[in-house]
């Protein structure tokens, strides 16, 4: 799975539907390719992620392929999730309930009950229209019960891999402390090193003055 090439933790449930979806980009470090880079490569991505969820939430896995409009739009939908994901936690609208909406995208689901009364939200229609269905319904689910502000993109820059962060004070910014942590470490002591360098060399560049003890020639 997508995910699995970054070693990141993985969202509980259905979210990680979404959090596959957004790591499916190219890897920069280790040469991973981007799994949506072709209609058959992200034909066969979304095939397996469907299987997933699907099994993950005991429903039959639905039978998915992509036309060549699905799959553009399959990239698109990776792109907008991403840049959903980019905006700080504390910056991200709340849950529209009670509010006016300003619709940019439909995508349709239906609502099923079993004997006992349990309800679910079902993805409706296949190839990316399903999976528009399934990662808005499972963004939905995710506002509500507040474990969307737990997902996250990695702080470092040749990173950006989604990772579930559970941290008390919900404080991670790194999909892996000892990987991309240690990077960003590295770079903020070398920057602190630089500076009092730099401060040194302008102090010994400028002209010496001829009398530095500021006394008169005799």
């Amino acid at each position: 799975m997508a995910t699995e090439r970054f070693g990141a933790r993985i969202a509980p449930a259905g979210l990680t539907l979404v959090q596959e979806l957004v790591n499916t980009h190219a890897v920069e470090r280790g040469g991973g390719t981007d799994l949506l880079a072709d209609r058959a490569s992200a034909e066969e991505w979304l095939r397996g992620a469907a299987r997933e969820w699907a099994r993950g939430r005991g429903l039959d896995a639905p039978d998915l392929s992509l036309s060549p409009e699905d799959w553009e739009a399959l990239r698109n939908l990776r792109a907008t999730v991403d840049e959903m994901l980019s905006v700080p936690v504390g910056e991200r609208p709340a849950t529209a309930t009670g509010t006016r909406v300003s619709v940019r995208r439909r995508a349709q689901a239906v609502l099923v009950s079993d004997d006992e009364g349990r309800v679910a939200m079902v993805p409706f229609g296949v190839g990316g229209a399903w999976l528009e269905s399934a990662v808005w319904s499972e963004i939905l689910l995710a506002q509500w019960t507040g474990e969307w502000s737990k997902l996250k993109l990695c702080r470092e820059p040749g990173c950006r891999s989604a990772f579930y962060d559970t941290s008390r004070n919900g404080s991670g910014v790194w999909h892996n402390v000892r990987t991309c942590g240690n990077m960003a470490n590295l770079r903020a002591s070398r920057s602190r090193r630089k500076i009092p360098a730099q401060a040194d060399d302008g102090a010994g560049s400028g002209p010496k003055p001829a009398n530095p003890r500021g006394a008169l020639p005799a």
